[in-house]
């Protein structure tokens, strides 16, 4: 395939709303530039997109496909991303490497919550955008109305460039403002016979065709002052204010498709070929040393894998975008973080699960390679081991949806963690972490759909019968005043025996405490735990009365049961700890008698310690559409939620709350619910709090009936 340099590449990422059209149009601008010679479609599940098992089954994409099509001289780089925002983390990798984003918009629904999310996405990574609006051969669509909607949501940013004659069934027809065209295509869609604008129709094309240069001249002063003296621009500073405007979002241009039958796209394509930014005509891309990169060719060769695929018969798939110089088949490179050598055998150009091969790859391009042994998504491969060429890694959501994920059959678990590892390369969003206090292997994901379709996967390709089950909640135990206990450890059963007693009181610890004055402290050990908090062993013995050899033993007793608390077996925290007085055997003390000992009267003056279970609290942010907010605050406070604030963000309000993780199970559905798929949340660990004593009870009890079940 022919090497394109720099200023003939064009990346951009097809977002919006599912069944907006994305992997249609996509299969059109592959057909459009002679990449294929039929079309497929998702009914007869063979568009190059969409082929992966799931997506076939489901008739929608799951991950993102990197394409490339080649239009007026130009190459174009396409990522076709998931419409669903449980597959969120394929359109934020997307973005982070295109230059230019069409959003799609169905003229049916007009802004629906697919458009919503992926204008906050393309905001949050300042990406150029064209809208274009499909669907309009529906008999349900209405431009009209759907521009509306977008001008209020998107603000005044947005210009009609193009608009449609007759949208609904027979639609086949569209003015263009630039050209100042109609474009009328053939019924089953194709190449556009372009032609004069007909009468009924001057009076409206002229009118929003010196809307579009008002539009034009609005994004730069300079241009505002020459449209009021003139009354319009040249055709050279309309191109020029076009692509200014884009680039600097200041613009945000509307056209209009029909990618059931191809209609409008030749056109959609030669707009992006002459008017969306080329790599190096975007702003720099700065190191995590700050260094700035801007694609330059004559640059050392700096690239960076944002995604990686795993093909059956073919292996590790991963997709770069090279940032600076050069990179040619066989290159060696250096993994930033690891300085670990990579050689780049062979370097693709790709269309879904085909490939075709290129002897080098320039600034500012999208390839694939495969088989790299060290290189995940997130690395920077370059030519020196030089961390100021790292690029910032991608910062994935956290896990919004969690489940406990389990082998129906115990004998498969080793290979499901295999499998979940292998699907978490692929998709990062997807995180899994075998907990050791909760004893639970714990899958999360951005929602309920993106787990079962995980489930479905393992179920239906690697054949491993799963089940879900709500994870457990990493309590913590604690106490809220000082108490004593003595334990006698002694046993006989023939021979040496064993013999240990430990006398000791334990308080609660505050960070720049003192130590009580009711023993002396003779040696003081402080442990921060690995689970927060910490445990303080005071050594207060006197006279002898247990040797010092014994006392690492008490500790490790003690250190046993902060790991099983003795309410709930979670983990203790925050607890000072006295050993003030005990006794020993000349022949029966041993280490392990100490243990045990230690480890009991812990247990027993925890319990007269005013006990106290803890819960992890999460800081929760919930943006939220106005007339939804009633609903939502309702639903938080029925979840034991804090509300800290709010705060309008544009059409919505952000609600901060304080919430326990207890009361978060499952919350993206029902918050999807709430708000018809409208809001969004994120949620971060803030603390751990007392849990109410009714909560306290019911978990002691439900622990009690655990153990007795298992005894």
């Amino acid at each position: 395939m022919k090497v394109y340099q720099t200023k003939d590449i064009r990346n951009i990422a097809l977002v919006g709303g599912a069944k907006s059209g994305k992997t249609t149009l996509a299969e059109d601008m592959l057909f459009e530039g002679g990449k294929i010679n039929r079309r497929g479609t998702i009914d007869d599940k063979n568009t190059v997109s969409d082929y992966r098992p799931v997506e076939l089954e489901r008739q929608n994409s799951v991950l993102s496909t990197v394409l490339h099509t080649e239009f007026n001289g130009k190459k174009v780089n396409i990522i076709d991303t998931p419409g669903f925002d449980d597959f969120v983390g394929e359109v934020i990798a997307a973005l982070n490497v295109a230059d230019t984003a069409v959003i799609l918009v169905n003229a049916q629904n007009g802004v629906e919550v697919g458009t919503e999310i992926a204008w906050r996405n393309t905001s949050r990574f300042d990406t150029p955008v064209i809208f274009a609006v499909n669907h309009l051969e529906h008999e349900n669509s209405n431009f009209d109305e759907t521009f509306r909607q977008m001008k209020t949501q998107f603000g005044a940013g947005l210009a009609i460039f193009q608009y449609p004659v007759n949208a609904g069934v027979g639609f086949n027809s569209v003015i263009d403002l630039l050209k100042m065209k109609m474009y009328k295509f053939p019924e089953d869609g194709g190449k556009a016979e372009v032609l004069d604008i007909p009468d009924s129709e001057k009076e409206k094309a002229e009118e929003m065709h010196a809307a579009m240069i008002e539009d034009l001249a609005s994004t730069d002063e300079e241009l505002m002052e020459k449209f009021f003296e003139a009354g319009t621009l040249t055709e050279d500073e309309m191109r020029g204010a076009v692509k200014e405007g884009l680039r600097t979002r200041s613009l945000f241009p509307v056209m209009c498709i029909g990618s059931k039958h191809n209609m409008g796209v030749n056109r959609l394509l030669e707009f992006i070929t002459n008017n969306a930014p080329a790599p190096d005509e975007m702003p720099a891309v700065k190191t995590i040393k700050d260094k700035e990169l801007t694609c330059n060719p004559a640059d050392p060769p700096v690239a960076f894998v944002f995604k990686t695929s795993i093909e059956p018969h073919f292996g590790e798939v991963s997709f770069f975008k090279v940032y600076a110089g050069e990179i040619a088949e066989g290159a060696d490179l250096v993994n930033a973080k690891t300085d670990s050598k990579e050689r780049l055998g062979q370097i693709y150009a790709v269309n879904g699960k085909n490939r075709d091969k290129l002897e080098k790859v320039v600034s500012g391009d999208i390839a694939a390679s495969v088989k790299l042994k060290e290189t995940p998504t997130n690395t920077t491969l370059t030519t020196s081991k030089n961390t100021q060429d790292a690029i910032p890694p991608i910062v994935f959501p956290e896990p919004k949806f969690r489940m406990a994920v389990k082998a129906q059959n115990q004998g498969d678990d080793e290979k499901l963690g295999t499998i979940l590892s292998a699907m978490h390369k692929m998709d990062q969003t997807l995180v899994i972490e075998y907990s050791k206090e909760l004893k639970q292997m714990i899958l999360g994901g951005q929602g309920e759909l993106h787990l079962n379709i995980a489930k479905w996967q393992i179920e239906n390709l690697d054949k491993i019968p799963i089940e879900f089950i709500s994870p457990k909640i990493p309590y913590r135990e604690t106490i809220t005043r000082s108490a004593k206990a003595t334990y006698r450890h002694k046993k006989q059963s023939g021979g040496a025996g064993q013999f240990g007693e430990v006398h000791m009181m334990i308080e609660p610890f505050h960070e720049g405490m003192s130590w009580t004055t009711e023993f002396p402290v003779r040696g003081s050990e402080e442990h921060p735990l690995s689970w927060g908090g910490k445990l303080v062993m005071n050594n207060c013995i006197v006279g002898g009365a247990i040797d010092a050899r014994f006392m690492p033993a008490i500790l490790k007793g003690v250190m046993e049961k902060m790991e099983t608390g003795p309410l709930t077996g979670s983990y203790a925290r925050d607890i000072v700890v006295y050993i003030y007085d005990g006794k020993m055997h000349p022949v029966d003390s041993n280490e392990i008698s100490f243990k045990l000992a230690g480890r009991n009267a812990f247990r027993e003056a925890f319990k007269n310690a005013g006990p106290q279970i803890l819960e992890p609290v999460y800081d929760v942010e919930v943006l939220v559409p106005e007339d939804k907010m009633g609903d939502v605050m309702t639903d938080l406070q029925g979840r034991r939620a804090v509300i800290m604030g709010m705060e309008a963000e544009g059409n919505y309000q952000k609600i901060k709350a304080k919430v326990p993780l207890a009361e978060m199970n499952k919350y993206a559905t029902a918050l999807s619910s709430l708000t018809s798929g409208r809001a969004m949340y994120s949620m971060t660990f803030a603390e751990y709090s007392n849990v109410p004593p009714d909560v306290q009870q019911q978990l002691l009890k439900a622990y009690e009936e655990s153990q007795e079940e298992e005894e």
